[in-house]
């Protein structure tokens, strides 16, 4: 029994020193100029002697009775790689920098931006080869990570999180719609605040909700706002002025952009949410703006929005929050004294009010890290979906967007699906827009006999700015409320907040709000024309107006 548990321990311990030990992560082309700051990753358990990092030119190996346990980092340079990063490697290549140990060199192993590979060896025996392009694709700022035997299951950037998924249960909702009621349930969030408002939003000009804060601000609540500092268009006038009358009343207003310190953290920081005391988060699809969450009767965007309460849940975005709002990337704006203002919008009769239940699942969805998340719920439908978007773009022109494919592939096994977009002028004029996609997916099931329909909304029917939302129903039992595009930059490249309730009177609210609108566009055809149907009615309209006014104009001969 010795001689067997012997040969066990044996086999163990080369197993961890020969095959156990792997490159796990490595960054080539990190955004400091020269890329001092290249690094890569080592992860196992047992001694270094023998191993060797090579490129097929240059390489090294490490100190006699160096020990792995776990991960081991190994960087160009240790103070480049601690601004990159905000800790010190386990050793360094070129600098001699005293708090780090030096690997051994056998030539210059510099990783190429575009074209290279590492290799790793046990004495004679090569043990993993990676290559770019090939195994990776390579980008500035990307890490290329191993995860399950995949190299690069989504794109993760310097200086990112990593979240996994995670589900909070008994979680209270409260559900609401803009234009309907979307501000009443920010507005009385906000009031009801003791101690500390996060808020993380894209863009944020509302004189209201800047009020709100401020007068929370006036009462005690430490406010702290986070802005991306680089919108499409710039930061706007109306945005530099909330930011001032902000930043006057004590409230610090924060911006992630690019800066000499790091290179912003995402593409956009696109995220549309705020944590109450760490007790609540209200997030939906909309920005701070006066479309997004007008005054009750004034017309704005479709939108969703929830207010979760759930200390877990609340105390999951406060970290995503705090993540985000920290590194060199971040920076105070700078705010005008321009004076704020309301601008004028048209009446809008409130259909929808707000819709509070107990006991939900909820798992949030935070782009890049969880987008995954979505295409699962997608993928499990059963029997329905109905999608609701600002607008979806693909991928190339031969590949369909992801999440519309997976619908599309759902529709093909039976699910009922439909998929309503904006039909405002900026997402119908261009020649590869809502309207081409709604004939896009209209074709498909045509041609294959699907239970699939699209629709471009209908704005004047239902009073509404715009569809702003990027929202999702599946079985009547699950929603996806979220700041997430269906294109290909917000799910992979921009930091977005979004949930997935899983509850059946939420759900049920948010189908009736689609319902609404999907039944108000029942017979807008792709290209905003008015179906032959409604044709046939205007027509009608028009011949019994004629005939009236002949009518009328007899009756006043005579």
């Amino acid at each position: 029994m010795r001689r067997i548990a012997a040969l066990v321990l044996l086999l163990c311990l080369l197993a961890g020193t020969a095959g156990g030990i792997q490159i796990v992560e490595f960054c080539p082309d990190p955004y400091l100029p020269g890329d001092p700051d290249e690094y890569l990753v080592l992860e196992g358990t047992g001694l270094l002697d023998g191993y060797v990092l090579s490129d097929g030119e240059g390489g090294y190996r490490f100190p006699p009775g160096t020990r792995i346990d776990g991960r081991l980092v190994v960087a160009r340079s240790g103070p480049a790689f601690e601004q990159s990063h905000g800790y010190l490697p386990d050793f360094e290549i070129q600098e001699r920098t005293p708090a780090v140990p030096d690997v051994i060199p056998n030539g210059n192993l510099l990783m190429a931006n575009r074209e290279d590979e590492l290799l790793l060896y046990h004495k004679t025996t090569l043990l993993q080869q990676i290559a770019w392009p090939g195994d990776v694709v390579a980008r500035e700022g990307q890490i290329h990570y191993l995860e399950d035997g995949v190299w690069d299951p989504r794109p993760l950037f310097i200086g990112q999180s990593r979240l996994k998924p995670q589900s909070f249960e008994s979680v209270t909702v409260t559900a609401f719609a803009a234009p309907d009621c979307s501000y009443e349930v920010f507005s009385a969030a906000v009031a009801r605040a003791k101690r500390e408002i996060l808020v993380n939003v894209y863009e944020f000009t509302d004189e209201k909700m800047a009020e709100d804060l401020i007068a929370a601000r006036e009462r005690g609540v430490a406010v702290t706002v986070l802005l991306e500092g680089g919108p499409v268009g710039g930061v706007s006038a109306e945005g530099r002025a909330v930011a001032g009358a902000l930043n006057r009343s004590g409230i610090p207003v924060l911006s992630m952009a690019t800066t000499d310190a790091a290179h912003a953290k995402y593409r956009y920081d696109h995220a549309k949410y705020l944590v109450i005391d760490g007790s609540a988060v209200l997030l939906g699809s909309e920005n701070f703006k006066p479309g997004g969450y007008p005054a009750p009767g004034l017309q704005g965007n479709r939108g969703w929005g929830v207010l979760l309460e759930d200390q877990g849940l609340a105390g999951y975005f406060r970290e995503v929050f705090l993540f985000d709002s920290a590194g060199g990337d971040i920076v105070p704006l700078e705010g005008t004294a321009a004076e704020l203002y309301t601008p004028w919008a048209p009446d809008y009769a409130v259909e929808f009010a707000p819709c509070r239940a107990e006991g939900a699942r909820v798992t949030p969805v935070v782009s890049p890290d969880t987008s995954a998340l979505i295409l699962e719920l997608i993928e499990g439908a059963e029997e329905s979906i109905a999608i609701e978007q600002a607008y979806i773009t693909n991928e190339t022109a031969d590949e369909l967007n992801p999440y519309l494919a997976a619908a599309i592939n759902a529709s093909r096994r039976g699910v009922a699906v439909r998929v309503l977009l904006d039909s405002a002028w900026f997402n119908t004029e261009g020649a590869a827009d809502n309207d081409e996609m709604v004939g896009i997916i209209n074709r498909i099931a045509a041609a294959e006999g699907l239970p699939l329909e699209a629709r471009l909304a209908d704005l004047e029917a239902n009073n509404l700015a715009k569809i702003h939302n990027k929202g999702v129903i599946v079985d009547g039992r699950a929603v996806l409320v979220s700041s997430i595009n269906w294109n290909a930059n917000s799910p992979a490249f921009n930091r977005e907040a979004g949930v997935i309730i899983e509850h059946q009177k939420i759900a049920g609210y948010y189908l009736a709000v689609f319902e609404d609108d999907w039944n108000a566009s029942d017979k807008r055809e792709a290209g905003g024309a008015a179906g032959p149907d409604r044709l046939k009615i205007a027509a009608a309209a028009c011949i019994l107006t004629a005939l009236t006014g002949l009518y009328l104009y007899r009756r006043r001969r005579g």
